[in-house]
Order: structure tokens, then sequence, then C-alpha cells
């Protein structure tokens, strides 16, 4: 060292073990040479094409027991991504569905139907996501936003749901599209929401072997700007069975990731997860489940109760109520 200045030393090779993490490095402020080398990269993308033959979600799947594809009402509607000339805006991929926001440019919902007793074991391999050719590439939101940060592609319909039947290897890549995912802190996206995802994969065994399961966020002004993106606080998801008995049920819940997001820091504070009504969903997203209501406890509770809002806290599985 030279008058406080360190010497230079041309004659190290550091090796990786000695490199160190910049102590003061924050993960709001993206790593730049990531986010470059990320949009360096052609996107990858699957042409229209690639997606021929695909049936998506069947409303019809629960033997007697109609669940239509969920609609968005009012601005909802008119934010819906449109698919060449149609204006619902269904993406259909192997065994889910998708309908995608024009101001958001990730999923609006999804919609996946689910046979446990057909479930077929993919091992996870190589992350290998694609944008959908069938919309525009700038209507997606693709690898920058998750460069360099905590921040997971979290499957929407979860990888392993669609995996049953003899297309279950087809289905499994198909979830790997960037139309399928949303920005999830990564302990959230790996803990909380993968084991109400976990609960409900194996439950399907339970109801009649089926169930179907649509899933969103909760797309609020007050999201977290980042990149250019809006970050999700919360996300819902609603199943619809049969139960053990035959009858049609329908349950729904709420997690939140709201305090996880503050800078994008390392945090790990508990979840919350709440079972909540299928009304209260359907005025937390602006989409409609139709007669789906009708079938869940929690949301025929509210309305004898003149419209009071009821939520339960999960702190375990048992807590859930169907």
């Amino acid at each position: 060292m030279t008058n406080g200045t360190p010497q230079l030393r041309m004659d190290i090779r550091p090796r990786l073990a000695e490199m160190k993490h910049l102590a003061n490095a924050t993960s709001d402020r993206p790593d730049r040479l990531m986010v470059e080398a990320s949009r360096r990269r052609p996107a990858r993308v699957n042409p229209p094409e690639h997606f021929v033959g695909r049936g998506g979600y069947d409303g019809d799947f629960l033997a007697g027991f109609t669940v239509a594809l969920p609609a968005p009402q009012g601005a909802r509607a008119r934010d819906v991504t449109p698919v060449g000339a149609d204006s619902s805006g269904r993406l259909d991929y192997q065994h889910f569905s998708v309908v995608m926001s024009a101001s958001r440019r990730m999923a609006m919902f999804t919609a996946v139907n689910i046979e446990g007793a057909r479930s077929v074991s993919i091992p996870r391999e190589d992350d290998d996501w694609f944008l959908d050719g069938r919309i525009p590439i700038d209507a997606q939101l693709g690898e920058e936003l998750y460069a360099g940060n905590r921040l997971d592609r979290g499957h929407l319909v979860r990888r392993e749901d669609p995996n049953w039947g003899t297309a279950a290897g087809l289905a499994n890549v198909d979830t790997f599209h960037f139309t399928n995912c949303a920005p999830q802190m990564d302990v959230f996206n790996q803990q909380t929401w993968l084991g109400l995802e976990n609960y409900v994969l194996q439950n399907a065994r339970a109801w009649n072997e089926r169930c179907s399961v649509f899933t969103g966020p909760v797309f609020r002004a007050a999201d977290l700007p980042y990149r250019g993106a809006l970050v999700p606080r919360s996300f819902w998801k609603v199943v619809a069975f049969l139960s053990d008995d035959g009858r049609p049920s329908a349950t729904a819940y709420v997690v939140e990731q709201d305090h996880e997001l503050i800078g994008l820091e390392a945090a790990f504070g508990r979840y919350k997860t709440f079972q909540r009504s299928i009304r209260h969903v359907e005025s937390l997203s602006g989409i409609s489940f139709g007669e789906l209501a009708r079938f869940d406890g929690f949301s025929n509770e509210e309305l004898a109760l003149g419209g009071l809002s009821i939520s339960a806290e999960i702190n375990e599985f048992a807590d859930i109520r169907v």
C-alpha cells in the first residue's frame, strides 16, 4: 500500500472461493450485467403452430359438475390480451389454459384440470422458459424481470398439476411459458404457495380423483414497481371438486407476499394464507366464477350474515374446510 492506496497486483488469479459478495448490494438495484445479458440473448419463442391440437381447460372435466372458464368483468374484460381475432384471450396448453392481462403483461388467471389417479411424476431438469408466439412478444414479461434478483418465475399452473395421462410430458413442457408465471419471492414460491398446491394435488385423489384449479394475481395500483413491471403483493386460488359423497364443492384461498417484497430483500417472515369466500376473490380479481360461489360454504355464510366478509387464517392444512 502506497500513501493509503492499495498496490495493484496483476499477478493474482482469483478462484471462485476467493470471490466475495458485495456487502451492501441490494437486489432492488438490478445486476446490470445479468439484466443486459438476458436482453442480449435471443428470446426463445414457440410459434403458433407449436400449440396445434392443445385442448386446454375442460369445463366438463368434473362428471356432472360443469365449471366454466372464469369470465373477466368490466375493466378486467377490457384488459384481456386478445389472441389473434379471439377477444376471449384464451391461450390453450395441454390440460390448462391462460388468459393474459394487457396492462400487466402477465396472466390474469390460469385454469387447469387435475387428475390425481393418472398423474405422472416427471423429474424437473433444466428450466427452459419460452415466450408464446400466439400473442405479441412485448405483451409478455420475459427473462429480464427475473435476472439477478430473488424473484422466482412462479408457476401459476403448478408444474405437476397438468402432468397426467399419455400427454403428461407435453403438459410439463407447456408449463414453462412466461404466460404461466408471475414474479414471486423465492421463499414465497418455494414454501407457502408450494405447500398449498401440494395439498390440492394430494387431495385430488380423495375428491373423486379430479379437481379443477384457477389461480391468479391480485392486481392493485399499489403493487410494487420493479423493472417496468408491477409485482403483485398477493395471489388467489379457487378449487372446484366433487367431495367423497359426490357433493359439488368449491373453496378459495388468498396468499400474501406483501412484506416480503419490501426492497426485494431477504425476508423470511411467515407468509399469511387465508381461506376466503369465492365472492371475495371475485371482488379482488374482477373475475366472475359464475355459479361456483353457490357451492362454497364461505360464500353462503357471508350471504346468510347479510354480506359480512369472512376469512380464516390457515396455519396448518387441517385448518382448511371443504
